[in-house]
């Protein structure tokens, strides 16, 4: 059997629908809800998955278990040794989805980017979409997957840290794109973890996630590139702030749809720097 290329980091339900059973193709599900929400993704895959897939936790088990900071990226070791036992292997094309059409699906994402894997892709429309065009489906506790040999490599240009943001919200060849909502950007609405100031980063810009989606998908290429076109130039690199590093592997994987190469998300995002007293905060739009 030929090898298998992905097509682009978004792949549609057909297209992943007519290679599930090539031996290159391994599907994850990367399902993460907010705390408030209630739900559990690895309780609801095991209840229900796209045949095959393996569960991606990188809210308990594949993220740095030192920091006190939400899921953030562990190192290449943990991740290493995380992904191998999931079966995975650096030759496998690796397609990613989550329950709420696109939500944490970009997280893995961009892990597995920020880890020097490129092969990887995510399922626009998620689980819903698979649901909808009544593709295959497992139920119940899943065959154990034999462990495979994966080696991360990091790639330090995906990754932004407080002190790297600091400097590119001064340096006009860069800019900050905050995922927030408008609300929470301005500092109307409350951050929903305690001890955590409202408001934004002084400099930088807001651009909420669901202003690139449309019914659980990514808008077309043409329109995220008309959506980023006001707030980055072509020549600017972009890191991508959020609540805790979710949402903004949304906007992350639209620009690099889009055509920006020089992408990185901050890992921390506004759970380390809101919670920060040391570093300044600003009120309004």
């Amino acid at each position: 059997m030929n090898r298998l290329e992905l097509p682009s980091a978004l792949v549609d339900c057909d297209w992943l629908a007519a290679h599930l059973t090539h031996p290159d193709l391994v599907v994850l599900d990367a399902s993460w809800h907010m705390p408030a929400a209630g739900r559990d993704g690895e309780q609801e895959w095991r209840r229900q998955r796209i045949t095959g897939a393996r569960f991606f936790d990188f809210d308990r088990r594949i993220k740095d278990p030192q920091s006190p900071l939400p899921h953030m990226l562990p190192d290449e070791s943990l991740f290493s040794r995380e992904v191998s036992a999931l079966g995975i292997e650096n030759r496998h094309c690796l397609v990613v989805y989550d329950s709420c059409g696109i939500f944490s699906a970009p997280r893995a994402w961009w892990m597995f980017r920020a880890m020097g894997h490129e092969r990887v892709a995510v399922l626009d429309g998620g689980l819903p979409a698979w649901l909808a065009a009544g593709l295959p489906l497992e139920q119940g506790e899943p065959a154990p997957a034999p462990a495979g040999r994966f080696v991360a490599r990091r790639q330090s240009t995906w990754i932004a840290d407080a002190g790297q943001v600091e400097t590119a919200l001064q340096d006009e060849g860069y800019r900050v794109l905050d995922a927030r909502s408008r609300e929470r950007f301005s500092g109307e609405a409350p951050d929903p973890r305690p001890g955590v100031r409202p408001g934004h980063m002084p400099g930088a810009f807001c651009l909420p996630f669901g202003e690139l989606l449309e019914q659980g998908r990514l808008l077309p290429r043409t329109e995220l590139a008309r959506k980023l076109a006001p707030l980055l130039a072509a020549e600017q690199r972009l890191v991508c702030s959020c609540g805790s590093g979710v949402t903004a592997a949304i906007v992350a994987l639209a620009a690099h749809l889009a055509g920006h190469e020089r992408v990185a998300v901050y890992d921390g995002s506004w759970a380390e720097w809101g919670g920060s007293s040391s570093l300044p905060v600003r009120l309004g739009q």
